[in-house]
């Protein structure tokens, strides 16, 4: 444990200690202080009730923008999910599961993922069915790929990582079992409605959008997409009435002079910023 101040590796006794007045040491004061702190009596706030199904607060439950039965879909999805995502209040996979079947959208929490403690998504992973959803060099485009197979007697997995773009890109990186689906990305030229949380790109989706495009693609039906963002819609509408703002893209900032942080000084983040602006494949999907 690092020596923080305040932490109890931070008071290891020293030959010289300074005295107080009465003769006892700093540190015997500190204790004392840490003692008094530590009796006092903890109020724990008291959480607002949340629905069962959409995982929001019951003031504000979407399931009115739910699906009356989940969608029947063949597709299995495996979210795997960065550990900062669970604290944030505005998430959208629980809406995504929310949707689905049971079984059908599965939520892993993590950053590492070996065989070892992840059997079943490690036999997921090697499964030939299984796809991963991430832009690059390598991907093929989904659409083409269920053009030239039979898509009706294939019951794909469909693997996506749930984070920011550099956590998602770092778990990607880091992780070998994400490196042996067939990759695949969306090039559907959409923007995204997730208006309350910013993006790098205008072309950039949120998970449940990337899902509600995939599935719409390999189940062959369009209506998926539409039900799937639906309460999506309806979440950034409430937000936007109680008082949140419209988060244009970092790219839209930049390019209309909009950019009020400071630049970065370290040379790899100024090109991706740059690239932000001239290249509209820095965040294909």
């Amino acid at each position: 444990m690092d020596n923080v101040p305040g932490s109890v590796s931070s008071l290891t006794p020293q030959e010289d200690e300074p005295e107080t007045g009465d003769g006892s040491s700093v540190e015997d004061g500190l204790v004392d202080a840490f003692g008094d702190l530590a009796a006092l009596p903890v109020e724990v706030g008291e959480r607002r009730p949340t629905c069962l199904r959409c995982r929001r607060p019951q003031k504000v439950c979407l399931c009115p923008f739910l699906p009356t039965q989940p969608l029947e879909v063949s597709t299995c999805l495996y979210v795997v999910q960065h550990p900062a995502e669970e604290s944030r209040v505005l998430r959208t996979v629980p809406l995504l599961a929310a949707c689905l079947p049971q079984g059908k959208c599965n939520v892993i929490v993590g950053r590492r993922f070996n065989e070892e403690k992840h059997p079943e998504l490690a036999a997921v992973c090697r499964d030939s069915r299984t796809l991963i959803l991430y832009p690059g060099p390598k991907s093929q485009n989904l659409e083409e790929l269920v053009q030239y197979e039979d898509v009706s007697a294939v019951k794909h997995n469909v693997i996506i990582i749930d984070g920011t773009w550099s956590q998602a890109k770092n778990m990607f990186l880091k992780n070998s079992l994400f490196h042996l689906p067939k990759q695949v990305q969306l090039n559907r030229t959409l923007s995204s409605q997730y208006v309350i949380r910013t993006q790098p790109s205008n072309i950039c989706l949120s998970t449940l959008e990337c899902a509600a495009v995939a599935l719409s693609i390999l189940e062959q039906d369009e209506r998926i997409q539409e039900v799937l963002l639906r309460p999506l819609n309806a979440l950034c509408s409430f937000q936007l009435q109680h008082g949140a703002q419209i988060h244009h893209s970092k790219e839209h900032l930049l390019k209309n002079g909009m950019y009020d942080k400071p630049m970065p000084k370290n040379k790899r983040k100024i090109k991706r910023m740059e690239k932000l602006i001239t290249d509209h494949n820095i965040c294909p999907r």
